[in-house]
């Protein structure tokens, strides 16, 4: 991923809270039959390993998991909010009529090395954690014990587990940050009228911190 400078987020922690806000990543592998891309829900365990570990699980029918290779390099990337910048928003337009469209985003590519998991500890260990985490916005979370033990036993034996050892991290934040000041200012409103209401607060904090 190209990133200039004035786009990079070199500190890790801001980028495991993306992860942890949108863990829903796409895990890029490559085997025999070339390039595969599969879009899972994934935890992010910071305290193992040195820099955190990605889990997951797909469906035993998934290829996936028999044609990877043990401890092969894999890339999940995560993607946050994404929105059109229209050149009219920019106040300096007004002086500078140069200007051009783009397309603002948050994102994260996380490289690691994978591992499959057939064990039904790991899966259930999987599976219960990402339920809890997921359930845990609703009024009544559900559980895994709320399901028929023999019932929840089949569905794991249907699913193998994956888990990815993180080498790095990289995050391109595109906030329009090699903008003049005014100009962030008004992007910021201006999406946040148009409804990318979380992006045009990414875009203000990016102001403040810079």
């Amino acid at each position: 991923m190209y990133v200039p400078d004035h786009f990079s987020v070199p500190d890790p922690e801001v980028l495991r809270q993306l992860i942890a806000a949108h863990p829903f990543g796409v895990l890029i592998t490559h085997g025999d039959r070339g390039l595969d891309a599969n879009h899972l829900p994934f935890e992010l365990d910071c305290r193992a390993g040195r820099n955190g570990v990605l889990r997951a699980h797909v469906a035993r029918a998934n290829p996936l998991w028999r044609e990877v290779v043990a401890g092969a390099e894999v890339l999940v990337i995560f993607r946050a909010d994404d929105a059109y910048v229209s050149p009219n928003w920019y106040p300096s337009k007004q002086e500078f009529p140069r200007q051009v469209p783009t397309w603002n985003y948050r994102v994260v590519h996380a490289y690691g090395n994978i591992t499959v998991h057939e064990d039904q500890d790991f899966l259930r260990g999987v599976v219960g954690r990402l339920t809890q985490i997921h359930e845990s916005t609703q009024s009544v979370p559900w559980k895994l014990s709320d399901a028929p033990p023999d019932y929840i036993d089949a569905m794991l034996r249907a699913i193998v587990g994956i888990e990815i050892a993180v080498t790095r991290l990289v995050g391109k934040f595109k906030l329009s940050q090699n903008r003049e000041l005014r100009d962030r200012v008004a992007l910021a409103e201006a999406l946040t009228r148009g409804g990318a209401h979380s992006l045009g607060e990414a875009t203000r904090n990016a102001i403040k911190e810079r």
